[in-house]
């Protein structure tokens, strides 16, 4: 048997009206293919059937049902058949009796082991004794279509047919269905569409950058790769090296004479100053060339866009090195892919989304060469000059510990007594004199240096104190000579310090450390260029992947916000949007209902609207005249299928859905609990949908990887994105919000249905579980078509079936209550929950007959219906 994952949808024909239409294989595979791409859904590889009928229709609709069992498919075809009213003869009219009939006549093509029939003879959807519903009601008869086009439930229910004779059985069912308002689900539709899709700004706002931790493998490599490479990116023997090489040294050898300069010889012989000078000029002109090489390598890096094989090469003969790729922008796809998931499984919404793979192409995306070029104006000779003058404008601090040796020196110098006291002028007179050499020998054309006017203030309060001393205390001048020699050591380290100073405030205005820092910039634009060009084609690749990838993101969210706009109100009488809007099941005909004597079609009244679809007795009941039949109903034109004319619908009051709140229609075998949503709905929403959009994404990494991320592949993936929300909102509103949809998140388990509905999975887990009350259980039979039925209470057939999501809650309950663990059908759908109970007919009540097709005109009248066998088909018994 085909298993539940094998079969991805079940389509629902019914062959009550309009079967004339499917008269031949064409129109068959079109009607599937319309009812599939209304789901969203390709073409089945095991296609499942589900066919409303009359049990008069198995005869009739001979041609049809031969058409479904040939039915191309890669796998086997199943057909379940669900026949509703009451078998050929035993109608005789409204104010008749039913009439007992022993047999269900069906052709040799449906007793195929792919083939079950389920014979509703009475839906019983009449609450009370005095509700008069009809045999096939179709309110009712919409819930057990709906149920029976679970896949799972319905390949159970073929599975459990098999085992039975003739494949054939009566169903008793009772349900409970759990779900939300409709406007409750449309909200929190809305609503999560508008949390996937994220607030649209109509610009990038700035996003925290991804940290490079998180990012993976693959993308890591290309973001952080290029900061380790850079080193060693001048070769020993190439130009570059050579020129950098040249200016270093000349700046070396300034930083030499600058030391000499800054000793007591500097100060007292010109040459030193010389020398440095000569040195400064030549580094001046070594930095130049350094820099026209680099400017150079800007230019010949890439233009406007990334760099180049033939700009690496330009660089190559340059004497610069550009590290190979080392396979670094392999699995691009894969690691867009996983950050892709990474960031929506952090519950980020689409344009955020989008904004951090814009922000990664920034990050990742290689910056040519001339991008560069604005940055040599940092390190020009006009900057070097104005650096070398802004640090040379002020004279330099005088530290405190050379003002203390100063004045130390002229208190220690002038302890003496008259008339010896003018030695106390030895201390200030040398730094007097050291401050004018000092400024003549660091002279700038024809301006002096300026020095420091503190430590000579020192000195002078110095000598006037320690004088003052002297007089008061008239020391011997043995002490006035020891505090002399002793402030002249002093006076000889003060200004060396002084001088130190001095010549480094000169040579820092003579550019000595402004080229040091032009040279170490030059170096690292170099530095910087080539690390740029590291894996450029694969960097760029990957930056336009990602660029694509977020504006694939935008697409989806804007399909997002069409799906969230609420949809215009359908005019009266079009129909409405409930659940089971593809099939129109609540608007069916009823193929038992027949209209007064003399009652023209457009007599009938407004409220009565099974008189619009009136079975006509009259006595040509073949193909043609149902072809006839079918388009005198739509106006002489068949409609398609699922959209009637709105001429065939009259306005009445039982036109309604059942669920629509205007009067309980639902059967009294199905209990509705509905909830008004719990606190996970939204957000469980959300996550569904993100998981659709990423199964949606699926071929367009694969695309990303062989390097054809294009304008078609968008394309192709904006419209799957589309077609993928189209069929995410059909599951949803088909098999409800406790499903999880067909693309689920295999690391996120599904809320309880408190967390969703808002209800409790404790009826449930009451309905499905062993001790059930099986009495509960109502059987789909007319009185007359029981006595039809086996007596043998062990031949039926019991299927317990519960949503799949809920299997934990139930089995917990279960066990405790100390009920033992029932095996139960787990079933994809969320809605429905409860039992079916398959009842085999009695031995001889099926006739199985070998039609025999006719070519001429059909002239069968009310007898030959009657007596299947007569003029249009032999038993199969008599035949064989």
């Amino acid at each position: 048997m085909t298993s539940p994952e094998d079969a991805t949808a079940v389509v629902r024909l019914d062959l009550r009206a309009g079967a004339a239409a499917l008269a031949t294989t064409q129109a068959v595979r079109d009607r599937v293919a319309e009812q599939l791409g209304r789901a969203g859904l390709p073409e089945p590889d095991y296609p499942l059937f589900l066919v409303t009928d009359t049990p008069a229709g198995l005869t009739d609709h001979q041609l049809q049902y031969e058409l479904l069992s040939g039915y191309r498919a890669v796998g086997e075809t199943r057909i379940l058949v669900l026949l509703v009213g009451s078998s050929p003869g035993s109608y005789a009219g409204g104010e008749e009796a039913y009439l007992p009939d022993r047999r269900l006549v069906r052709p040799t093509t449906l007793r195929a082991s792919t083939t079950g029939l389920v014979w509703a003879g009475d839906l019983r959807s009449a609450r009370t004794a005095l509700d008069r519903r009809e045999p096939d009601d179709p309110a009712a008869l919409a819930v057990l279509v709906d149920l029976l086009s679970v896949p799972d439930v319905f390949v159970r229910v073929l599975e459990n047919l098999r085992k039975l004779p003739d494949s054939i059985a009566a169903p008793g069912v009772r349900l409970l269905e759990q779900d939300l308002p409709t406007e409750v689900r449309d909200r929190a539709w809305r609503d999560a569409l508008t949390r996937f899709a994220g607030e649209d700004t109509g610009a990038d706002d700035p996003v925290d950058i991804v940290p490079d931790s998180r990012l993976p493998e693959p993308l890591r490599a290309l973001v952080t790769g290029r900061d380790s490479r850079g080193q060693g990116h001048r070769r020993p023997d190439g130009q570059a090296n050579l020129a950098h090489r040249t200016c270093a040294e000349s700046l070396d050898r300034a930083d030499d004479d600058l030391v000499a300069l800054r000793s007591f010889p500097g100060l007292l012989h010109p040459a030193r100053r010389d020398a440095l000078e000569a040195d400064l000029h030549q580094a001046r002109e070594d930095l130049g060339g350094f820099r026209a090489l680099v400017e150079r390598a800007l230019q010949g890096g890439g233009g406007a866009a990334a760099p180049t094989a033939e700009a690496t090469a330009r660089l190559g003969a340059l004497g610069l090195r550009v590290p190979t790729a080392d396979r670094a922008g392999e699995r691009v796809g894969e690691g867009l892919r996983e950050l892709a998931g990474t960031l929506l499984g952090d519950g980020l919404a689409l344009r955020s989304v989008a904004q951090h793979f814009t922000a990664l192409a920034g990050r990742v995306e290689p910056v040519p060469g001339t991008a560069l070029l604005h940055r040599l104006a940092d390190h020009s000779e006009e900057t070097v000059t104005r650096g070398s003058a802004t640090e040379y404008a002020a004279p330099p601090r005088t530290p405190g510990a050379v003002l203390l040796m100063a004045g130390a020196a002229g208190l220690l110098g002038g302890l003496w007594q008259w008339p010896a006291v003018l030695a106390a002028l030895v201390v200030p007179v040398l730094f007097v004199v050291v401050a004018l050499l000092g400024a003549n020998r660091l002279r700038t054309g024809r301006r002096a240096a300026r020095w420091t006017m503190g430590p000579r203030v020192a000195a002078v309060a110095g000598a006037v104190a320690g004088a003052a001393v002297a007089y008061a205390a008239d020391p011997p001048l043995w002490l006035g000579g020891t505090g002399l020699i002793v402030g002249l050591g002093l006076t000889a380290e003060a200004v060396r310090r002084l001088w130190r100073d001095a010549a480094d405030s000169w040579a820092a205005g003579r550019g000595t450390t402004a080229l040091r820092t032009a040279l170490d910039g030059l170096d690292d634009l170099l530095a910087e260029l080539v690390r740029e060009h590291w894996a450029a084609e694969e960097r760029l690749y990957c930056a336009d992947a990602a660029r694509s990838v977020a504006g694939m993101l935008r697409a989806t969210a804007a399909a997002a916000d069409a799906q969230a706009a609420p949809e215009p109100l359908a005019p009266a009488g079009a129909g409405g949007s409930g659940p089971y809007e593809d099939d129109d099941w609540l608007s069916a005909p009823s193929a038992l209902e027949t209209p007064e004597s003399g009652a023209a079609d457009g007599d009938a009244d407004d409220g009565d609207w099974a008189a619009a679809y009136a079975w006509d007795n009259t006595p040509d009941r073949n193909g043609d005249h149902d072809a006839d039949r079918d388009d005198d109903r739509y106006g002489g034109d068949p409609a398609p299928y699922g959209v009637p004319s709105p001429a065939a619908y009259p306005a009445g009051p039982d036109d309604a859905p059942w669920e629509s709140g205007e009067g309980d229609r639902a059967p009294r075998w199905l209990d509705r609990e509905i909830g008004e949503g719990g606190p996970d709905l939204v957000a469980t929403l959300a996550g569904d949908l993100r998981n659709t959009a990423m199964a949606a994404m699926a071929p367009y990494w694969g695309a990303v990887e062989r390097g054809q991320a294009g304008a078609l592949a968008l394309a192709r993936t904006e419209q799957r994105v589309r077609e993928l929300l189209s069929a995410a909102r059909h599951h949803l509103w088909h098999y409800g919000v406790l499903a999880p949809p067909p693309y689920p998140a295999d690391h996120r388990a599904r809320t309880t249905a408190a967390g969703l509905l808002g209800t409790d999975s404790l009826r449930v887990a009451e309905l499905v579980g062993q001790e059930a009350d099986r009495g509960a259980v109502v059987q789909l039979s007319s009185p007359e078509q029981g006595a039809l039925l086996s007596r043998d209470p062990g031949a039926a057939r019991w299927i317990r079936f519960a949503p799949g999501t809920l299997q934990g809650e139930i089995e917990a309950a279960w066990r405790k209550s100390g009920s033992p663990v029932e095996e139960a059908l787990w079933t994809s759908s969320g809605r429905y929950a409860g039992l079916i109970r398959l009842t085999p007919l009695r031995m001889g009540v099926v006739d199985t007959v070998l039609p025999r097709q006719s070519t001429g005109g059909s002239t069968r009248t009310d007898a030959d219906r009657a007596e299947p066998s007569v003029h249009a088909e032999f038993r199969e018994d008599d035949r064989w």
